[in-house]
């Protein structure tokens, strides 16, 4: 008898789908290259969904993002669905679009092929995983980045050519105006803010008298005012605030410039190129003589803070050892009317909405802490060497740490406004009550 065995038919396997993505990318984020950005998306989706042999895995679109920087968010999440192992073909219109810097181009195809995935550019009609694709697409992204550079170089030549026409470039916005495609307005409500920052700073001209940016930080905040993107008032905003010529209706132009095409990064102008300075450029908010007096009173103030040659910032004796036991910050010093105080860090930026520490005169914190040292009079070699830190667990009252670790409380009390008033003070507030009434007089 023979053995006969029936053999079923098998089913030819099926190959698998390929899954396919798209990547887009326009460089601006004007109307007309967003409808172009949307074209792109359509066409790809349709066009790897006619395939059956692919699978569609989505289309990943960069909006206003250049070829040469790497921070393009969706060009990133593509890279690493890629290396999920979630696609297996890239396609994209072209080496320029995909990136123009040739190492990233390169370093990001290798690593694909690595990975397995294939990028099809279909301009150049080039498949990266191919054996002459990689030598191709080297000579290609090499022209690519040489149009970058050209492009870049000639952006460059025309803003110089307006620079030193005296023409305003990328001024877009400032605190204080309104700017609406070139045309500078003057803000008003924003404008008397500025003026009022100006006046709070240069007082009655003298560094010791008017306001530092800490103190009118916390005034604005307290005020409700927004500074210009809608948030709080720091030191440094007012400080570059108070800098800036524009206010004056001039302009510096050229004060940073663009040293390489492919980062984009802007460094500032030290010299590199030349700067010019153009005059009466838009409407002034504050007038020559107080812009000049506010930068006099900022350099003074920088001299008086500095010391060894203006390299090292100056310390006092109570630098960094009075600590805020309500919000856990250290107190600083400041000049108000000539007098000098201590208050925390919190207040000075944010106001008393976020700290109700009281400040301190700096001659009340000396008799304090001599009083509690045992000495006649403050001792500041005495002092460094006794004592680690000063808590401030509320007001009119302090916590003396010693080095050896004993605590020793201090109160003390606030004297009246009549007793802390020099004679000199008080001539000096009857001649800014004189000046401002003149002023008054003068307007109507």
């Amino acid at each position: 008898m023979r053995n006969i065995t029936k053999l079923e038919p098998a089913n030819p396997a099926l190959p698998a789908k390929k899954r396919v993505s798209a990547y887009a990318r326009v460089s601006s984020g004007k109307d007309a290259m967003l409808q172009s950005l949307s074209a792109q998306v359509s066409y790809y989706s349709a066009y790897i969904q006619r395939r059956p042999d692919w699978e569609y895995t989505g289309v990943y679109a960069d909006e206003a993002f250049t070829g040469t920087k790497d921070e393009r968010p969706e060009f990133q999440r593509l890279i690493n669905d890629c290396r999920n192992g979630k696609i297996d073909i890239v396609i994209t219109k072209s080496i320029s679009r995909f990136a123009r810097n040739t190492v990233t181009m390169l370093e990001t195809v290798r690593e694909l092929r690595l990975l397995g995935v294939d990028v099809y550019f279909e301009k150049e009609n080039i498949h990266s995983i191919s054996e002459d694709g990689e030598v191709m697409l080297t000579i290609l992204a090499s022209y690519a980045q040489e149009e970058s550079r050209s492009v870049s170089e000639n952006i460059k030549w025309r803003v110089r050519k307006r620079f030193a026409k005296g023409e305003l470039v990328s001024f877009n916005t400032m605190y204080g105006y309104d700017i609406t495609k070139g045309v500078v307005e003057i803000n008003e409500e924003q404008a008397a803010v500025v003026r009022m920052i100006f006046a709070d700073y240069i007082g009655d001209g003298t560094p010791d008298n008017g306001m530092g940016v800490s103190l009118i930080a916390k005034k604005l905040n307290e005020m409700g005012i927004p500074s210009q993107k809608g948030g709080v008032w720091h030191a440094s905003v007012l400080t570059t605030l108070i800098k800036n010529e524009k206010l004056t209706g001039n302009a510096l132009l050229q004060k940073k410039f663009t040293a390489n095409h492919l980062t984009k990064k802007q460094v500032r102008n030290e010299g590199q190129l030349p700067q010019y300075y153009a005059e009466d450029t838009h409407p002034a908010i504050i007038d020559m003589a107080t812009f000049e007096t506010a930068q006099r009173i900022r350099a003074e103030r920088a001299e008086y803070c500095s010391a060894a040659g203006g390299t090292k910032k100056r310390t006092y004796p109570f630098t960094g050892k009075i600590l805020c036991r309500s919000c856990g910050k250290n107190y600083k010093r400041k000049i108000a009317n000539g007098k000098h105080y201590w208050q925390c860090s919190t207040f000075l930026q944010l106001g008393k909405n976020k700290c109700k520490a009281k400040q301190i005169p700096e001659t009340t914190l000396m008799e304090t802490t001599a009083e509690v040292l045992g000495l006649a009079v403050f001792d500041e070699t005495v002092f460094s060497a006794r004592i680690t830190e000063i808590w401030v667990p509320a007001d009119n009252r302090l916590t003396f740490v010693f080095n050896d670790g004993h605590i020793v409380e201090a109160a003390w009390q606030d004297r009246s406004r009549s007793e802390s008033w020099t004679d000199e003070m008080r001539r000096t507030a009857s001649e800014r009550q004189s000046r401002i009434n003149e002023e008054r007089r003068k307007k109507q």
